[in-house]
């Protein structure tokens, strides 16, 4: 009785879900807790050797999944990865926007063209990715998206300040959006991290910052990527996640309140 409840809530069979940067560290543990809930996961991003080992991994778990290409950067190529899509599976459910990039450095010797990368790859993509695959939503009968931010989405971190800024603008829209496409029976929200092993993350952060950082995390830890899908079923899912649009949902092991 509990399993067959648990499957009708948060259960995705039948469905394709889209995880734009799925072959990223984050992206890919979505892409898996996605395919273990019962989507055909499309592992999309610009390494075609990461997207088919973590295709591999997915189906050796019983799993199904795809890699498709595409570089958030052009327009043109979010064009070509729904239109892929819609050829080979005929349908699409679900979008995660979860490509990211970024760049750490004083703020006077912030580069501008740090910052165009930072803010092209954090923010333009996520538009387009709503825009492009939220059109076709809106005409075929709705679905979800959920777009990836960061808690420092509002609180300042130091030395991030176009990845910062970017995310903090993910968040506004995606609450514009979800209020312009609810009732076309879409569903946008914002999954905002804390502090992750993500490859940023790691290029980024050195001992004096790591420990800075478990000092202000009351569980005294970094997250594991697996930890950030039991919140984004609750957001995509059809059922559980109805009626929620417009939010963000913080997974950071309480830095948030720490810093309130």
């Amino acid at each position: 009785m509990s399993q067959s409840y648990l499957e009708e809530l948060f259960g995705l069979s039948g469905q394709v879900a889209v995880v734009i940067g799925g072959t990223g560290v984050l992206g890919g543990a979505l892409c898996e807790g996605l395919a273990r809930a019962g989507a055909m996961a499309i592992v999309a991003g610009r390494d075609p050797e990461k997207g088919a080992t973590r295709v591999q991994a997915i189906e050796a778990a019983g799993g199904r999944a795809a890699y498709a290409s595409v570089d958030v950067t052009q327009r043109a190529s979010i064009e070509q990865l729904l239109a892929h899509v819609l050829e080979t599976q005929g349908r699409v459910d679900m979008l995660i926007n979860g490509a990211g990039v970024n760049s750490a450095s004083a703020y006077f010797e912030v580069k501008d063209e740090d910052w165009d990368r930072v803010i092209d790859s954090n923010l333009k993509a996520v538009h387009w990715g709503c825009q492009i695959f939220g059109k076709h939503m809106a005409e075929h009968g709705g679905g979800a998206i959920v777009n990836i931010a960061s808690v420092s989405s509002h609180l300042p971190l130091s030395r991030v300040f176009a990845y910062s800024a970017s995310k903090a603008a993910v968040v506004n829209l995606t609450q514009n959006v979800a209020r312009e496409l609810a009732p076309m029976g879409v569903r946008v929200n914002a999954l905002c991290p804390g502090f992750f092993p993500a490859e940023q993350n790691r290029k980024i952060l050195d001992a004096k910052r790591v420990e800075k950082i478990m000092a202000q995390t009351p569980m005294d830890r970094f997250g594991e990527p697996h930890e950030l899908v039991g919140a984004t079923l609750l957001m995509l899912s059809k059922n559980a996640g109805s009626f929620i649009t417009g939010a963000s949902y913080y997974v950071d092991g309480g830095f948030t309140a720490m810093r309130l």
